[in-house]
């Protein structure tokens, strides 16, 4: 056997990181190491002390402030979580030699277009979740050589609560499930973008991607797919306007940068949504 890559999954339990963690448990190539709240990202003596200790060969922050509305009601907790976490990281990064990979989204962007969102488009948030993200970006960018930043959209998967449990929740209830029909993206399976980062990890690949399931679909349209998977036959999903969700409306991402350099392919959403769903029903996940 040769030599294990050291691999620390920061925020190990969300929901990414719990995906990454259930994915690497058997790969013999990788030693995990993982923490979450014990080394709090925006606390740089105790992410220094961890990096130093361990010396992980590649770093990999899925940490973050996500509750949008509380994004806006506390800011500086914002910025603190997901841009001096990212920094703080970088800073560790750089100075061991190892690789971080930076897990983001597609709220950099202000949603208010129509076309689908290359690498290459200028981000402009709006939020303050997406101003806060897209600062940890750019520190990433600044402060460390060996990074991939990843941007994905409405992710998904076991490990903390999410829309695919809120759905369920309504259709089991029963009475008409009401979601906006005007607002895009594509729905992201934790388990299909951890297939993804397990590549990042050992090639010499760097810089940004974007790494959403192929496809797009509004809320509405999404609700829909969950409950028929599911079984739900009575349940109806009515459509409304996106209104105050906090959330931009159009944040489609095109998965550019892979297509053209040819190194991965994300599955279609449906589909991925179906393995998610089946590995739920089965207690297990893909």
């Amino acid at each position: 056997m040769g030599v294990m890559t050291r691999v620390w999954i920061v925020g190990a339990g969300g929901r990414l990181g719990s995906a990454l963690g259930r994915r690497f448990a058997s790969n013999m190539a990788f030693k995990l190491l993982t923490s979450d709240r014990d080394v709090p990202v925006e606390d740089s003596k105790q992410v220094g002390r961890f990096a130093d200790l361990n010396h992980p060969d590649v770093i990999i922050n899925c940490a973050g402030l996500t509750d949008v509305r509380l994004c806006e009601n506390c800011p500086e907790e914002a910025y603190k979580v997901n841009a001096l976490g990212a920094r703080n990281l970088a800073v560790a990064a750089r100075r061991i030699d190892a690789k971080l990979i930076q897990i983001s989204t597609d709220d950099v962007f202000d949603g208010t277009g129509n076309a689908a969102l290359c690498e290459f488009d200028d981000p402009h948030p709006v939020t303050m979740y997406g101003k806060s993200k897209y600062a940890g970006e750019k520190l990433v960018r600044e402060l460390t050589d060996k990074h991939v930043i990843v941007r994905s959209s409405w992710l998904y998967g076991a490990g903390t609560y999410d829309f695919v449990d809120r759905v369920l929740d309504a259709a089991a209830i029963g009475g008409p499930i009401r979601l906006p029909g005007d607002e895009i993206s594509s729905p992201t399976s934790a388990d299909a973008l951890a297939g993804l980062i397990e590549y990042l990890i050992t090639a010499r690949e760097y810089g940004l991607y974007h790494a959403s399931c192929e496809g797009w679909c509004s809320r509405a349209d999404w609700a829909r797919e969950i409950v028929r998977l599911a079984g739900y036959s009575g349940a109806v999903v009515e459509e409304g306007a996106a209104g105050d969700t906090l959330r931009p409306r159009f944040t489609l991402l095109d998965n550019m940068m892979m297509r053209i350099t040819g190194i991965y392919r994300m599955p279609d959403w449906k589909d991925a949504l179906a393995a998610y769903l089946a590995g739920r029903q089965t207690g297990g996940q893909v």
